[in-house]
């Protein structure tokens, strides 16, 4: 069986819940916001008048997506509660210029110790290492939104062909998370994993084998193999195929696929067979666009649970 990227449609719906979720958690919804009385948007404009002390009125509202009247009705709730100070812009008396005074800096100086406090504990109930995950899928997920040039923030991937220290356990923990999730496999599926794995990694000094790992500043978030030898009948069996979260749509799935499927062509195999299951949508898509055609299905409950079996072929392109 092969072990096929998320689904796409279920990544947007995961990524719609956790966003509704985290507006509710920073009291979007109602109630203090940022331990204060004051809006989201009121919050927001000191911090940023914080950070960029004489920035103009008209810039703030770029930065805060606020049209004209809005920014200036904002702007002068907060002259009012003692919180910003305008002053005439030097080179031009019409603009003005936005500054924090003593009070509004008391009160920016609590909104960060709170902030700064709701980061760190929620931080630490994460696992080790965690915490460079969240930063960089949130700045990746916030310049996307943006509709910034996203390429530029991407980290450097490498594809490995080979073994490599821990190996074994990271691509079975990939296939573990996501299939516990989405699919509801639990113990005895990862122990299948595991094992499979085990055992193929000892055979990698055969040529007819292979295994290639996309890696990301040390950690593997993608894997594939082609096991030349359980099949028998000059068959490739395509295996362990799986993208993390932190990489799936940066293309390494097609990466991975086309390198596994290369590897199978150069060796002589006059097919190539993949095992899946019915649902992995994006996934089937992905298969076809590569020459595989479905030739089997049937009921099985290996992994721990009843699911459509599917068997993909691939005949050889010369």
């Amino acid at each position: 069986m092969d072990f096929a990227m998320a689904d796409l449609s279920s990544t947007i719906q995961h990524i719609r819940s956790a966003s509704r979720q985290l507006v509710r958690e920073f009291g979007f919804m109602g109630g203090d916001f940022a331990g204060t009385e004051l809006s989201p948007s009121a919050v927001h404009a000191l911090i940023e008048i914080n950070a960029a002390p004489g920035i103009s009125a008209r810039h703030l509202g770029e930065l805060l997506r606020l049209e004209k009247s809005s920014i200036s009705r904002l702007l002068r709730k907060l002259v009012l509660s003692g919180d910003v100070l305008e002053r005439a812009d030097k080179d031009d008396s019409r603009m003005k210029s936005l500054f924090l005074s003593r009070a509004g800096k008391r009160r920016v100086a609590a909104i960060d110790s709170f902030a700064d406090t709701q980061v760190s504990t929620a931080l630490k109930r994460l696992g080790s290492g965690k915490d460079r995950t969240v930063v960089e899928g949130l700045r990746l997920y916030a310049a996307a939104l943006a509709a910034e040039a996203v390429p530029s923030v991407l980290p450097k991937r490498k594809m490995v062909r080979g073994y490599r220290p821990g190996i074994i356990a990271r691509i079975t923990q990939m296939h573990a998370l996501y299939y516990a999730r989405s699919s509801g496999f639990g113990q005895r599926f990862e122990s299948v994993v595991a094992a499979g794995l085990a055992d193929f990694c000892g055979r990698l000094d055969d040529p007819r084998n292979a295994l290639w790992t996309v890696v990301q500043e040390n950690d593997i978030v993608g894997s594939v193999a082609i096991d030349g030898e359980d099949l028998g009948a000059n068959i490739a069996h395509l295996r362990w195929f799986i993208v993390d979260d932190s990489a799936r749509g940066s293309g390494a799935g097609r990466k991975l696929l086309s390198a596994a499927l290369a590897f199978a062509d150069e060796q002589g195999f006059a097919e190539t067979h993949l095992w899946t299951f019915d649902g992995l949508s994006v996934a089937r898509h992905l298969y076809e666009a590569h020459g595989f055609v479905c030739v089997e299905e049937h009921p099985g409950n290996q992994w721990g649970r009843e699911v459509l079996e599917q068997r993909f072929v691939r005949p050889r392109v010369r």
